[in-house]
């Protein structure tokens, strides 16, 4: 499948997301004027992708060797809250189906409240996610 791949600018985050280098990432800030036109090729992506683990296409995650998702945002408005919800919510349709998946979760360690918005997505989806703090 082919590599996803979105460059950061000042209100829109960097996405990569590369299959055959178990590279699943968002990173940068999240506050697009138009938060669809950011998301919904990325919500498509991801629905084909998932397709395509469950039905064998793509094999190549293992316990030893799980889909490694991470979110490095500094910051991301409510209309991207949304947004990043749904993607956890398909990566749980994964787990459901028995590919190991890890979201590891970076917050600057004094953003409390980055924080606790990863926790309440966390418990939304019903999936455990590991936090990371970052110093400065």
């Amino acid at each position: 499948m082919q590599k996803f791949y979105a460059a950061s600018t000042l209100t829109t985050p960097e996405i990569c997301f590369s299959p055959e280098e178990n590279i699943f990432l968002i990173r940068g800030t999240s506050a697009p004027e138009d938060v669809r036109a950011i998301y919904y090729p990325v919500i498509e992506w991801i629905s084909l992708f998932i397709d395509e683990v469950i039905q064998g296409k793509i094999n190549h995650y293992s316990p030893e060797l799980p889909l490694k998702f991470q979110t490095d945002l500094n910051y991301f408005n409510s209309s991207s809250a949304k947004f990043i919800y749904d993607i956890f919510l398909k990566l749980k349709q994964l787990k459901s189906a028995g590919v190991p998946v890890i979201i590891e979760w970076f917050y600057e360690e004094e953003d409390i409240d980055l924080r606790e918005a990863g926790a309440d997505i966390a418990m939304l989806v019903n999936m455990e996610f590991t936090f990371i703090p970052k110093s400065k």
